[in-house]
């Protein structure tokens, strides 16, 4: 049983506290204890393995740490890239005329099934590893661009197989067949719907934490959307929403109705919706880039004023952003939603778990993962400041990853 003993810490963020000259015991491949080095036990659980002075690498009187980030929300099992798409896009064009040109997500779906499954596999792989060098340990991985039965299957299995291999991330993954209707279901979103259903128990033998739909006006109803997550329920899954309706639509009161793990998004929200996840306490995940895509912000200020938990997201995805950077998205979230650096950073961390529905994660506290960063500052206020601040070490489970 490994023991190893983080020292020096100049400034701890361990989720919930900040503590100043703090020390940390990581007993295997979880947090033992955490404190004020003062107070640092006498009697150990075991011999100490090794012992990490955290100012020996920064040299800034013990440097920032905090738990592992959590990215909430992307789509990184893709191949291919829009740029082209993008480009016109940033020219004006329309989405019409960016699908008439064949763009699209469906230009994604068409790239990704004709991908062979190892390129694609080095594709997510060095995908992820960007996230890990970013101080992100624990990634929300959505599929969703084969919108087939065995093509949505084998992503799920390719990221479980990822997140085994050293250097990775942990992973929720998220079965996100219900992304868009698939050409073959052109005009039967419906019976897209069915067959998705169909395939659930598949999903969570194949490794799949989670099940998401798309819910708006373009894609799948409120009523698609209920009927998905309540067989995702019934087979076992966390369920998700990309709440993107219009209220009128009631996406986000059904699911608050539904108790669903997390509702994602919501752009196109009201007071109702917001006191209907006050009373649920459904977290809500938020994306800063997607936010400047759509040109509106969701209200992430009056959800935390309600108490509502909010976790965050890159929304990495081919069509609108490669945001790999949760510090980037941390920084953003800072300027654009009115949200304090503790408060930006808790999303990031403990409001990440929490709408992942997991709790041995995004805090340092006795029994959760040892998932650690220490990063090249000596104030939480760099994360304002830096805009993508950098790691100096990253733990995983206690082990060293970067």
């Amino acid at each position: 049983m490994t023991v190893r003993l983080l020292t020096n810490i100049g400034r701890l963020w361990t989720g919930t506290d900040l503590l100043s000259n703090a020390a940390m015991l990581i007993q295997h491949d979880r947090v033992a204890w955490v404190g004020p080095a003062a107070e640092l036990p006498q009697r150990l659980p075991g011999i100490v393995d090794d012992i990490v002075d955290v100012d020996e690498v920064d040299n800034l009187g013990g440097g920032l740490v905090t738990p592992g980030l959590i990215d909430a929300h992307c789509h990184p099992v893709y191949a291919g890239n829009r740029y082209a798409e993008i480009t016109m896009r940033a020219s004006g064009a329309s989405k019409t005329e960016i699908t008439g040109a064949g763009g699209g997500v469906a230009s994604t779906v068409t790239v990704t099934r004709g991908t062979d499954p190892w390129t694609l596999c080095n594709a997510v792989r060095e995908r992820l590893r960007h996230w890990v060098l970013s101080g992100c340990t624990t990634v929300e991985a959505k599929t969703g661009y084969h919108l087939t039965r065995d093509g949505e299957l084998s992503d799920i299995r390719l990221l479980r197989s990822l997140e085994e291999e050293p250097g990775m991330p942990r992973l929720h993954a998220t079965f996100f067949a219900a992304h868009a209707v698939p050409p073959e279901y052109f005009g039967r979103p419906h019976d897209y719907v069915d067959a998705v259903c169909s395939w659930l128990s598949d999903a969570v033998q194949a490794g799949a934490d989670g099940v998401d739909v798309y819910c708006d006006n373009q894609q799948f109803t409120a009523e698609d959307a209920h009927r998905l997550l309540t067989a995702g329920q019934g087979a076992g899954l966390k369920t998700h929403m990309h709440a993107c309706a219009k209220p009128r639509h009631g996406a986000v009161r059904m699911a608050t109705d539904l108790q669903c793990t997390s509702v994602d998004l919501v752009h196109e929200t009201d007071e109702e919706d917001i006191l209907a996840l006050a009373k649920t306490t459904t977290p809500v995940v938020v994306c800063p880039t997607t936010s400047l895509h759509e040109h509106s912000n969701p209200p992430v200020r009056a959800l935390l004023d309600h108490g509502v938990p909010v976790g965050l997201g890159t929304d990495h995805n081919p069509g609108q952003s490669g945001l790999t950077s949760l510090p980037m998205a941390i920084a953003l979230a800072i300027a654009m939603f009115n949200m304090s650096v503790l408060e930006a950073l808790r999303a990031a961390t403990v409001g990440g778990a929490f709408a992942l529905g997991v709790t041995d994660r995004g805090v340092l506290s006795p029994g959760a993962f040892a998932d650690i960063v220490q990063w090249d500052a000596d104030h939480e206020g760099a994360f304002a400041w830096s805009y993508g601040l950098k790691t100096l070490r990253v733990w995983r489970g206690g082990e060293t990853i970067r």
